[in-house]
This record gives structure tokens, sequence and C-alpha cells, in this order.
């Protein structure tokens, strides 16, 4: 870029002239503070201090003011305080309009109109020569929108040509045209595929700069034209007639400023050439919408879909064309502020640009704070730092410092001077006002503009100064300094949103060679850097900061599907600002900071609470697209600073700050969106799911009992689990084998015993599964799952005993649906609904549990707590009816029985249904409530609970007398058919003995033929085996067999034989 001299009597230079001589007087407006206005009016109430500024400034100075002093711009006062607060104005006698800040509008609005520096093109006059090519390849375009800022020549009313674009097939594929018609409006025209929209007015021809934007689209070629802000013309049918389709433009064609092409690239004509002054012209294949298009005319650049951007570097400029710089001040997205007209308590806009005077608002407490400090004050350090400046870089006192327009040279220099007066170190600890007197100048170097002439190679030894200012301030010895002024600056976060708009300003010195900048001075770091998405793969991209502690590194980073979600947006490059603070004066000032209602942890998890505290980095990250934050999820990893502690425990918490929260206190910690990925004994690393300032809370709690206890009951724990697992299958096998009779109870008993032996297993390896994050997740919600189970057919235990108890009318074969469904649908219900709503905070941070940092512990321990309380209504039932039944029966069969003898009878009716049913209605976890009184009731309750399936063997599947019968049957079984297995086939035909019937029992016909006398039969022996045959026992008879007479071998091969009659014949073999 160049400047180049103009002749005076050219109207080129009265254009520019008067451009200047507004800039400079805006500038000297600026400047122009209370030396020479009146001095301020301090008005008090009871908790808040105004102060009145006569010195009428524009909207974004007046705020610029009030926070350069520590104050805030006026609010818009409630409607019930209009009438108070006018007239407490009116009677210090202030009359007029006052500037005001909205309220709702406070985030949307500038702090100021934006400076924009701009090469300009000149067209002195009408030629056939003067042209501008673009050096862009253009692809087709199905639509377009062209913004650009242009300074009409009134001196002709003849057709300029704006632009043109040529392609082969149409020289007249895409134009702009417009003439000075006699009414003195500017009327444009467009033509696309040579077809020419009608000339209709625009603007003004008042030698003003106006903003304009075309726009068209394939689609029905509809087409608009916006000037200054405002559509001025639209339409369809920009396209050729006919039943064809309507095509995109061309790509690959000339782009010409300034001149008409008869051909391509060239045969221009003076008659139809540009005369005037055009800069800021951009190109995107797409139509833009009202929105963007006013953020184009505030002079942000919108990348997205842009196929070409204002730049010299791009453009041929043909040898008479020139160029000169210009500042536009470009409208905010507001361009009306709100003021308050004192007097007749009501409310008006007037232009942002008008000057106004103005109220600073004081918090009281802050307002005296700040005197005091200022009257305190030995001015040490402002009287050193101005005299080796020669010149006053810091004004004695903050209440009459001016606000200065710094340049980056004034900026570099008085940065210089202030970090060297800090380096010498001849003040160990900064006094109230040295550090405020520091903040305002820092301020004043934040909000600083870069201008186009600038050497931006300054910027980054100016950010070195700059964070070599900040680490100075922020040393350790200064912590007093900072609590004594924290309600003046609303605490020492304010020092972090100052270095983040200083980053912002190293972004001018990022290009297509240098995408990344990165600076770090001792405990203090930053960076920024540009991002390119155009690209097939796309990686996280982290800022990786090297701790003070050797080999220990913090970083954060913007996760690759994030880049991947802004490339599907339509971004085609992003800029990301990140900071790193390490530890110091201001983590220790923090740790004293509020803290919002999400990072107190509800549960004490049966620790004593005792402080939070910042106990990492502090480290921020910003994506910037199209000049505008952009909200990602971000992951970051911190280090955490030793905690030499006895006897605590330190619990690790994702937080930011939220400066939205409490903003007369300068904001607090939240960890809203925040979770904690996986935590370490000396790091922790977190995701959230949007970018600012982040660092771990680390909670101290006392540890109600000793590392020795610790071991001690995880050690019970395990022991207790393991027997109890082993129990609960042993218990579930014998119910599978030994055949117990099918019947409600018994399918409710395997289904709990099911369920708490899964999940009791699982709670065994659980710590197993700690660092490995899928793994744990789906081993948690199993546990919930499992434990979910148990305790719903506990429930339903105590449902089966109820009706036992009370006549339920209810067929058998709904209730076990009923069972079912409650067992367990119920728990895949809580479980699923769980997980549904609150996916990233389910699982616990240091273990495989629920998180009991949130409400999800609830859906466990909400539905335990109602299973229980049935249950222990149940149990009381269950032992009322059983101890009446026991007084009845005691005095039926032993009318006369002592006192003494009914009083055990009774206790023993109440206490065998306690016993007998505490483990199936879970009832022990009962002492879970009283754990926090003492270490005792922790032994109580794990011993109890891990022990559950043990006592679950004992009394179902050792003292049952179900299952006592079903082995003895199996016994009895095993014992007869190991008696059959010994027979040995004989062949009864050839032997005359063979004389009884296999089918009857009877004689044969041929064997009682050949019987010499009557056969003396012996009488049928009963079968005296249990009913279902399950095994034979030995007949009565045997004995007779047995007898010494016959070989003892004999005794093997007889068998005994059921008959369909009950009885049972025995046959001995010889």
């Amino acid at each position: 870029m160049f400047r180049r001299d103009l002749s005076l009597d050219s109207w080129f230079f009265s254009f520019l002239a008067s451009l200047s001589r507004g800039l400079l007087a805006f500038a000297a407006l600026a400047k122009n503070q209370t030396s020479e206005g009146f001095a301020p009016v301090t008005i008090e109430t009871s908790g808040h201090t105004y102060e009145y500024v006569a010195t009428a400034l524009d909207w974004w100075h007046a705020d610029r003011y009030c926070e350069q002093h520590f104050a805030q711009l006026l609010f818009e006062p409630q409607d019930s305080e209009q009438d108070s607060f006018s007239k407490l104005l009116q009677s210090h006698h202030i009359r007029g309009s006052v500037w005001l800040k909205e309220r709702d509008g406070v985030l949307h609005k500038p702090k100021r109109r934006r400076g924009h520096t701009v090469p300009v093109l000149v067209f002195r006059d009408k030629t056939d020569t003067k042209y501008v090519k673009v050096l862009s390849d253009f692809p087709a375009l199905p639509a377009v929108t062209a913004c650009a800022h242009l300074q009409w020549d009134t001196r002709t009313q003849e057709i300029a040509t704006i632009f043109s674009y040529a392609v082969p097939a149409f020289i007249n594929e895409f134009q702009l045209r417009g003439f000075v018609d006699e009414e003195g409006f500017v009327r444009f025209a467009l033509i696309v595929h040579g077809h020419h929209s009608p000339y209709l007015p625009v603007f003004r021809a008042d030698g003003q700069w106006h903003h304009f934007c075309v726009t068209w689209q394939q689609e029905n070629g509809t087409w608009a034209i916006y000037a200054d802000g405002k559509r001025r013309a639209s339409a369809s049918g920009l396209c050729a007639p006919g039943p064809s389709a309507p095509q995109a433009i061309y790509g690959q064609g000339t782009f010409i400023i300034g001149q008409d092409q008869d051909s391509l690239g060239g045969t221009f004509k003076a008659k139809e050439s540009f005369s005037g002054n055009i800069t800021d012209l951009h190109i995107w294949q797409k139509v833009l919408s009202m929105e963007q298009i006013e953020k184009v005319r505030s002079c942000w650049v919108i990348e997205q879909d842009r196929v070409f951007g204002w730049s010299l570097n791009t453009l041929e400029l043909e040898s008479t064309v020139q160029t000169v710089s210009t500042q536009l001040l470009c409208p905010g997205p507001v361009e009306e502020c709100r003021a308050l007209e004192v007097g007749s308590s009501g409310f008006s806009y007037a232009s942002c640009l008008q000057t106004l005077p103005f109220i600073c608002h004081y918090r009281r407490d802050a307002f005296w704070q700040l005197k005091r400090a200022q009257l305190e004050s030995s001015h040490s350090l402002v009287g050193r730092v101005n005299t080796l400046a020669a010149r006053t870089v810091i004004p004695d006192s903050v209440f009459t410092s001016d606000v200065q327009d710094m340049n980056l040279s004034m900026a570099l220099s008085a940065l210089d001077v202030l970090a060297t007066v800090l380096r010498e170190g001849e003040m160990s600890v900064l006094q109230p006002s040295d550090l405020l007197a520091v903040l305002q100048l820092l301020k004043q170097v934040s909000d600083m503009e870069v201008q186009e002439g600038d050497e931006l190679e300054m910027l980054e030894e100016l950010a070195q100064y700059y964070m070599e200012v900040t680490e100075s301030i922020l040393e350790e010895q200064n912590i007093g300094t900072w609590s004594s002024v924290s309600q003046v600056i609303r605490g020492p976060m304010a020092v972090v949103e100052l270095c983040d708009r200083m980053v912002s300003l190293l972004v001018p010195l990022l290009t297509a060679e240098r995408t990344k900048i990165t600076i770090q001075h001792g405990n203090i770091g930053m960076e920024v850097r540009q991002l390119e998405l155009s690209g097939q793969e796309l990686s996280g991209e982290a800022y990786v900061v090297q701790t003070p502690e050797k080999g220990r590194q913090d970083f954060i980073e913007v996760p690759a599907e994030e880049m991947q979600r802004l490339k599907t947006r339509g971004l085609r490059r992003v800029t990301v600002k990140n900071l790193w603070f390490g530890y110091g004066a201001l983590q220790r000032c923090l740790s004293g900071s509020a803290v919002s209602w999400d990072v107190v942890v509800a549960s004490d998890r049966g620790h004593k609470y005792v402080s939070t505290t910042v106990g990492t980095a502090v480290i921020s990250s910003t994506l910037l697209g199209d000049y505008q934050e952009i909200s990602t999820s971000v992951r970051y990893r911190l280090q955490h600073r030793a905690q030499d502690l006895p006897d605590t425990l330190v619990w690790p918490i994702c937080a930011f700050w939220n400066f939205s929260l409490s903003p007369d206190a300068g904001g607090m910690w939240s960890t809203a969106g925040c979770s904690v990925l996986t935590s370490l004994r000396d790091s922790t690393a977190c995701f959230c799911n949007h970018t600012t300032n982040f660092a771990i809370l680390l909670q101290v709690y006392e540890m109600q009992t000793t590392t020795k206890e610790e071991f001690t009951l995880q050690t019970l724990t395990f022991i207790g689990c393991g027997v109890s697992f082993c129990a609960l299958i042993v218990t579930f096998i014998l119910f599978l084998v030994v055949r117990v009779p099918k019947s409600e109870r018994t399918t409710v008993h395997k289904n709990l015993i099911f369920a708490l032996a899964a999940g009791e297993a699982l709670l065994m390896f659980s710590e197993l599964a700690k660092s490995n994050k899928v793994l744990c997740f789906m081993v948690t919600a199993f546990l919930h799952l499992f434990f979910m189970a148990a305790f719903s057919w506990m429930l339903v235990e105590g449902l089966l005993l109820w009706s036992k108890v009370v006549a339920v009318n209810m067929s058998e074969d709904r209730r076990m649906k009923f069972y079912y469904v409650t067992g367990w649908g119920l728990p895949v219900l809580i479980v699923g609904v769980t997980l549904a709503s609150s996916f990233n905070k389910y699982v616990a941070q240091n273990h495989c549990w629920l998180n009991a940092q949130s409400n999800i512990i609830w859906a466990f321990v909400g539905p335990v707590l109602f299973i229980l309380a049935v249950n222990t209504f149940v149990l009381l039932r269950v032992v009322m009816v059983t101890v009446a039944s026991a007084r009845r029966r005691s005095k039926m069969l032993t009318p006369s029985s002592s006192l003494e003898s009914q009083i055990g009878v009774q206790i023993w009716a109440t206490a065998k249904p306690i016993l007998v049913l505490l483990p199936v209605l879970g009832l022990t976890w009962v002492c879970g409530i009283l754990v926090h009184l003492s270490i005792i009731w922790a032994y109580v309750f794990i011993v109890l609970n891990s022990l559950q399936g043990l006592y679950i063997f004992l009394v179902y599947a050792i003292y049952n007398s179900e299952v006592r019968n079903a082995i003895q049957r199996m016994k009895d079984k095993k014992k007869a058919l190991s008696f059959t297995n010994c027979s040995r086939p004989i062949n009864y035909l050839s032997s005359p003995r063979n004389t009884i019937s296999w089918e009857t029992g009877k004689l044969s016909p041929a064997a009682e033929s050949a019987l010499p006398g009557p056969v003396q039969r012996d009488p049928p022996v009963k079968n005296i085996t249990n009913r279902g045959n399950f095994g034979a026992k030995i007949p009565m008879g045997i004995s007779s067999i047995m007898s010494p007479e016959r070989p003892v071998c004999n005794v093997c091969y007889s068998s005994t034989f059921t008959l369909p009659q009950g009885t049972a014949v025995v046959w001995d073999a010889p």
C-alpha cells in the first residue's frame, strides 16, 4: 500500500479533506475531557454513587470513560425508580439528556463505533484507460452477493459502470451500473446474462460514503439492491425467459472494477466508465441475509462462502489508478442509543455518534474504597514512571485521567517504561493506588486500535511487555493489595479479560505463512492461531503449555469433531485465542471468590466440607469466525498444585468463570456444561460444551475416618462381598439342582439371588474399570441396574409376604406377571430414564458408581428409601400377626403356663420373623442412614450388607425345610439307583424257580403245575417310597432276604419293583 499526493483543485481532495477534518474533530472531542468541561458532580444514595460528567461524548467514548474509571455507564432505571431518580438528578441541577446503557442490549452493542482503515481506489475522471482487474478465479455462481463502500462523482450524470464480469458466452454476464437522476439520486441497475433490471434510486448523490449490496440467485432470477442497510429494490425474473431453467453465472470469467467490458477483459468506453472512489468490495457465492448485510456494513468480514475479499494484493491496477488510505467509521449493529430525558422522566433514542453528557455508576463501597486508595497514595510508582518517560504516562489521579486514544508507538513506549520500573524491584509491594493506575493503563492499551500504517511487528513486542507487567502485578506479594481494592476492580479476573483483549490485537499478525503466534513470559502465556477448515482431514487443535514443574504440561484443545462441525457450517477458517495463567496471586484471590450453587456439593460423601480452592492454572480458549465468537466444546487437562493437607480428601471439580453471574462482584465459578473425564492424583481432564476461562476447583473435605480405617472398611467390603457372592451362587445352584417344588416364593427367591449376586460381582471388580472411561460407564450402568433390580425383588418379597398375611384377590399367574414387571421392568425404566436425561453427568469422578455431586444419585437412593419404607411396614404387620397367633396358640395348648413362659413364646414369635425376613427385605440397609454418626455404624453397615448373601444362604438354603427335604429325596434316589444298578440279568426261563411273572407277580401256569403241592405265597410288600417316586427305600421284607442261610452276595441281586397298586415285589436271585 502506498499514498499519493493529489492536487488540491481536485474534487477528490474535498472528499478526503472533509473526511479527515471529521476524524480529527472526533478524536479531539474524545481527548477534550473534563479538563475543558465542568467538574463531575457526585451524587450519593444509600447503596450507590453516581458521577455526572457534563463533558459531552459519544456513547462509545462515554462507556469507555466510565470503564476506565472503574465504574459503569448508567443502566436504564427500573420503571418504579424512574420518577425518583429523575427528581434526584434535578435536585443537583442536572437537566437535559444523558446517555444510558440498556440492560437487555448490553451484550449486543459494540463498545464504540469501529474505525475501519482501508485502501481506496480513486477513479478521478471518466476515461477509457483506468481500470482495476480482480485476480481471483470465480467459480460458477448459482447465487451471488457483492458489497462495497462507494463515493459517487456528482459532476456527471452519465451512466457509470461500477463493475463488470464477463465470460466468453456473455460479455455482460454480471454487471452493476448507475447514474445520477435529475432529483439528485443515484440509480442502480443490475445486469445478469445480458438481462437488464430497471434503474431504481438507492441513495442521494451527496458526495458522502455509502454502503451498497446487490444480490441475485438462480432460482426465479430473484435480485435485490441494498443501500446503507436498507433494501431499496427487489424483484424476480432477472433471467432468460422461456421454459428452460435459469442458468447460474458462469465461472472462470474476468472481473473488472470501473469499466464496462465490450470484449473479454477490454474494449472500454470513457462514457461508460466509473468516476468516484470505491473500497471494501467483497463477493460471496450466496445471497446474504438482511442481518448479514448489516454486519458487512458494520465492517465485519463474513468468511463463509466468500470468493473475493478486499485486498490490494489481489488486484491488478492500471498505472494511472491511484490509491489512498482512509478510515471509515462503520456503524454498529445498533445505530441509536438510549438516553434518559431528565425532567420528563422519559426515555429517548439518539444517534450513538451524538455527543451527550453521561453518568457513571459506582457501588457505594467500591467508590469509597477507590477514594481511600487515592487519598493514601504516595504516587511513588506513578512518579517514577512519569519521570523515566519524561512525560505523563500515568496520571496522578484515576479520577481525572483522560480517555486516551493510544496509538501503537505510544502504547509500546508506555509499557516499556512501566515494565522497566516494575522489573527493577525497588517496590516489593504495590500500593492500592499504584495497582489501580497500572490497571487503568492496561485498559487503555487493550482498547487501542491498530491503524493501517502501523508497523505490525511492534505488536508482538507490545504483547511481551503487556504480559511482563501483568505478571508483575500478579505476584504473590501483592495478594493483600488485590484484596484491598477487590470492590473496585470486581475481582482479579478483570486482568484475564484485559489480556483477552490484548490477544485480539495480535490477530493482524497472522498470515498464510505464519498461522500461529505464541508468547509466554514466566507464569503467563498467550497464543493466537488461524485454522484453515478446507482440508480433508481435520484434527483437534491443542494449546500446550509447559508448567514450571519439570516435565508437566497443561493443555486445552478443540476436538476434531468440533472442527468438522464448523466446516459443515460453511466456515473456511477460524481464529483461536488461548490464555494461560500459572498458579499465583490470581488463583489465591479467586479461591476466596464466590461459587455458584452448582459447584457446592449437596452430599458431603461422609466427610466434613472444609473449603473450595483453585488448585490449577487458569486456561482459556475463544474461537472467532467472521470476527464473532463461536461457541464450541473443548477438552482440557490441568496439573494440580500439591495439596499437603493431612487427613483430608481433595475432590476435583471442572469449573469456569462466569462473568454474567453476580456482575457486581465480577462473576463467580460455575460448572454448567462441564464434567470430569479422568482424574489422577496430580491432574484432571475435563470436558466443557462451551469456550471461556477454565480451572480445576479442589474441594477439600476433612476425613471422618483415618487411612487405616478406610483400608479396613475396604478390606471388609471385598471379603464380605466375595463370601456373599459365593454363598449366593451356591444357593442359586441348590434351587436349580435339588428340584425344590416350584412356587411363587422360590421363583422370587431365585430372581433376588441372581440380581444380588450379579451386583456384588460387579462391585468387587469395579475399581479395575476406573482407568477406562467407556468400561467404567458400562460397569456403572449395570451396577445401577442390578442393585436396583435386587431392591425391586426385595420389594416383591415384601409384596408376596403381604399377600400371605392379607388376602389378595389376584390369580397366581397375574401376580407373577406383576412381580416380573416390578422386579425387572422398573429397574430398566429407572436406569433408562436416568441415562437419557443425564448421560454426561452419570458417572462419578473417582470410581465407577453414580455421580454423587449431582442429583443422579437420587435415581438409586430415592427408590431404595421407598422400598425400605414399604418393607418395614410389611415386616411390622407380619410381626403383629405372628405375635397374635403365638399368643392364641399358647393359651389353647398350655392355658396354665407361667407368665415367664408366655413372654418367652412371644419374644421368640417376634424375633423369628425378623431374623428370617431381614435379608430378603433388605432392611439391613437402613443402617446406612446412621453411618455419618460414628465409624462403628460404618462397620455394622458393611458387615450386615456385604454378608447379606451368606445370610440368605444360611436361612433359605441350609435351614430351609423344602431344600433339606429335596436333598434328602436326592440321597434316597441315589441310594436306590445304586441298589438297582447292582442287579445282573439271569435266565429265568431255564430255571424252574423262575415262577413269578414280571408283569403280574403271579406264578406261571407251568410252574404251578410243576409244583408238588400248594404254594405258600408271601404277602405283598407295601411300597413305602415318598410320593413322586424320587427314590425307593428298602422294603420291610428285606430282613427275610438277608437271612444267614442265604449267601451274603445274594443281597446285591435283590430288586424292588413298584407296581401300579403301590405294592412291591422282592426278587432275589440265587
